[in-house]
């Protein structure tokens, strides 16, 4: 197979301005935002199993796709990164599956965060939710005032995107300190709460008395690992970052213990409440943190939590367009998609056709349900994850020399073993998801795999007939 060549950087990228604590930011917005839709881990798994998914995921999920992301991520350190990656490892055709792929992930992955912005919203004005003040039906589409709220916050992420990754990444470290603020003061009232009268967290193991362990753990597993994924988005404007073989790494380890305490204090704190009660465990969905914060701190305290999670959600949505919007662009570069695509304002260097169209195609996925765009979310990103994998041991074979400042440890053993990991939890998850629900989010999978083969051939031929430089 063919393997093409990144380039070692892009004349056409501004310059590198993202510094280390931005890419912090972006990077905790890019996977988590906080424990801000975590709720329905536990009804769905159990508190003590909930609490071991939290523990158990980053170990086998979320570190080893970090270290291939922290590999990859400093050997080619270029706008577009995945797409490169696995380009310069695996050849144009992988190439662009990873490029297609990622960005229809995000069609789905996008809209998920509109969506829990005006969940929360409806739990503090019950006039946001959906299926209230219907403004517009056209046969079985109906436009009511939840889907607005949905467009106001994707149009406000884009005019911010407009600034260019660097006005987006020092807005990130400000609203990550405003979204983080009622979750610690939420992990307080808790504590408190805990050594006064609380029930023990995790006195349950899983959500019923008929629910297996294995069964408890994979029901969760989806929910846990799409609030631990997306550690590769950062990537896409990696010409942006400063210093980037140093500041990558860095930013990824920092950016995990964050991710994975932000999950634990307020779940664990929160679970003391009464099981059964209005605030407990068996009745929480996505949103359900302020409900706790009322019981633990009172109106203000729920106010506060329900502000957090709402700017949380549209910190994340702004972060991933970032990211996300420049796929289409750099696919365009490589003249898979017309020259237009990749047009970007001129201070910035913003890809502003793509950042359009891309955001009016995740209005249109706010139309789904919250649960359904998180299924398929995960077993697309899972895809492109493997992918990387493959693209990174390829290049460990055919480039042996390639400079990498960061280098997974432990030789042959420690890439067999991340690889493993990666392949096993990713296997078992899909395994259990299909058990638990049938074949609906594998189907739309495959419709999805199936579409971007079938797409390589004419893109392909309008790139050679384009004139694009093989």
């Amino acid at each position: 197979m063919t393997t093409a060549t990144a380039p070692a950087a892009q004349s056409s990228s501004p310059a590198r301005t993202v510094k280390l604590a931005p890419l912090v930011a972006l990077i905790f917005f890019s996977v988590s935002g906080g424990a801000y839709g975590i709720e329905g881990l536990f009804p769905t798994s159990g508190p003590g199993t909930g609490l071991l998914l939290l523990l158990v995921t980053p170990l086998v999920y979320s570190v080893p796709h970090a270290m291939v992301c922290a590999e990859l991520g400093t050997a080619i350190p270029v706008d577009g990164g995945y797409y490169h990656w696995v380009r310069r490892g695996l050849g144009r055709f992988w190439g662009f599956q990873q490029g297609m792929l990622s960005w229809l992930v995000g069609f789905v992955d996008l809209a998920v965060y509109p969506v829990l912005f005006t969940n929360y919203l409806q739990s503090m004005v019950g006039w946001a939710a959906p299926g209230k003040h219907v403004l517009f039906t056209a046969g079985h589409l109906q436009l009511d005032l939840h889907w607005f709220i949905c467009l106001a916050v994707i149009t406000a992420c884009v005019l911010i995107n407009l600034t260019g990754t660097a006005g987006v990444g020092t807005s990130s470290v400000v609203l990550a300190v405003v979204c983080l603020a009622p979750l610690l003061l939420l992990s307080v009232a808790g504590f408190a709460h805990a050594l006064g009268d609380g029930a023990g967290p995790a006195t349950q193991l899983t959500s019923r008395p008929d629910q297996s362990l294995a069964n408890a753990f994979g029901a969760g597993l989806f929910l846990a690992m799409w609030n631990y994924s997306g550690w590769d988005d950062v990537s896409a404007f990696a010409g942006e970052i400063d210093n980037s073989r140093r500041n990558l790494p860095r930013a990824l380890a920092l950016s995990l213990v964050a991710i994975t305490a932000g999950y634990l204090l307020p779940a664990l704190v929160s679970l003391t409440l009464e099981p059964d009660g209005p605030a407990g465990w068996r009745s929480w969905h996505s949103g359900s943190f302020s409900d706790a914060g009322e019981a633990l701190g009172g109106p203000l305290l729920r106010t506060a939590v329900t502000v957090g999670g709402m700017l949380a959600a549209a910190a994340t949505f702004c972060a991933l367009l970032t990211s996300s919007a420049r796929v289409p662009s750099v696919l365009a570069q490589d003249g898979y998609f017309p020259s237009w695509v990749a047009r970007t304002t001129a201070r910035r260097r913003v890809p502003v056709v793509s950042l359009l169209c891309s955001s009016a195609i995740y209005a249109l996925f706010c139309l789904s349900s919250f649960t359904s765009l998180i299924i398929v979310d995960v077993f697309l990103t899972n895809i492109t994850l493997l992918l990387e994998v493959a693209a990174l041991i390829a290049l460990r074979v055919h480039e042996p020399d390639l400079e990498r400042p960061y280098r997974i440890p432990g030789g042959p053993i420690g890439l067999a073993l991340v690889t493993v990991s990666l392949a096993g939890v990713c296997a078992w998850a899909a395994w259990q998801q299909y058990a638990e629900n049938g074949t609906r989010a594998v189907t739309y999978c495959l419709v999805a795999l199936a579409a971007c083969v079938l797409l390589y051939p004419l893109m392909a031929r309008r790139r050679l007939l384009a004139g694009a430089a093989v």
